[in-house]
Formats: C-alpha cells, structure tokens, sequence
C-alpha cells in the first residue's frame, strides 16, 4: 500500500474551530443585523458556526456566515432537518426540544451570546459551568448577591466578539 498510514489517534490535519452562537429565535432588525455580522466574521477567521439551528438570530448569524463562504451547523430542537433555517448547511435533528441546549453550549471551544431570551440564558450557563468561554453582545449580565458575575466577556461590536472568541477557544485548544 502506498502512502503513510494513519495509526489510531493521529490528525490529517488540526480540528477546525467551532463557535456557537446564540440568541432568540425572535429578535430585531438591529439585533438580527449584529448577529449576521457576526457570523461574517466568522466566517472570514475560517470559523465554523454552530447554533440552535431555528430563526432570529440564528438564521441572521447563519445567513452571514454563508454569505462569506462559511460553514453552519445547526444543533435542532425537533426531529426533522427541514425544521433549519435555509442557511443551515448541515442540520442536526435531536427530538430533545430545549435540551439540545446543551449541544449547543457545550459542542464548542467558546460561545457568542447576541441578545436572547431564557433559552439563551441557560446556553450561557451550560457553557459558563464547563468552562467554555462566553462572549456577550448586547445579552444578560449576571449578577450573584447583588455583585457582578464577569463569566460573560463583554463585547460592543461583531469583530470584538469574534476575536475574542477565537483567542479564548486558542488559548482553551492549549490546555
């Protein structure tokens, strides 16, 4: 046989990022025009785009990263594939409703909040509980005993959350 062989545990190449993005599946146009921002530069970083797979700021991020040639996963809350938005490029049915929560908060090396409801809160408390890093746009601040949580790293454009999600998901790959 030709070539090199791969023995069990060696990479071709290394694992593409993953980053999840997550808000409500109802948002508005200024929202839904933040998370298409950020799914362009996503995409632009060579990033995939992992999210709830549904409206709102999903379909906006997703929209964006398809636009830049980016690739979208889409983690679904029902049983069916044609439940994803049309910039879903690969759809993930689970039949787990909000449970697929998890999925998406902790499929990946960090999380983009962009708004969001209490489905988007508890994405952002799976992640936060395994050390995923979050990065919130115009989303929740927590607060414990009336003093500030600062797991959510604030930031007040698209390209700031995203470079701040590729340099924690780079600095979680090293440990």
């Amino acid at each position: 046989m030709h070539g090199r062989h791969i023995l069990r545990g060696e990479r071709q190449k290394p694992l593409e990022k993953l980053i999840s993005v997550v808000g409500g599946y109802k948002s508005s146009p200024e929202i839904e025009a933040l998370a298409e921002e950020v799914g362009k530069e996503l995409a632009k970083a060579g990033a995939v785009l992992v999210c709830g797979g549904l409206g709102g700021v999903m379909e906006a991020a997703c929209r964006g990263a398809v636009s830049e040639g980016g690739k979208t996963i889409g983690i679904l809350p029902g049983a069916e594939r044609d439940e994803a938005n049309p910039f879903v490029q690969f759809a993930l049915p689970t039949g787990l409703g909000f449970a697929r929560n998890v999925i998406v908060a902790q499929a990946t090396q960090a999380v983009i909040a962009v708004d969001g409801s209490y489905g988007t809160l508890s994405e952002i408390a799976l992640a936060l509980n395994k050390g995923i890093p979050v990065i919130g746009l115009k989303t929740w601040q927590l607060f414990l005993d009336g003093k500030e949580d600062r797991g959510i790293r604030v930031a007040s454009t698209a390209r700031e959350a995203v470079k701040l999600a590729l340099k924690a998901a780079e600095t979680r790959s090293q440990k």
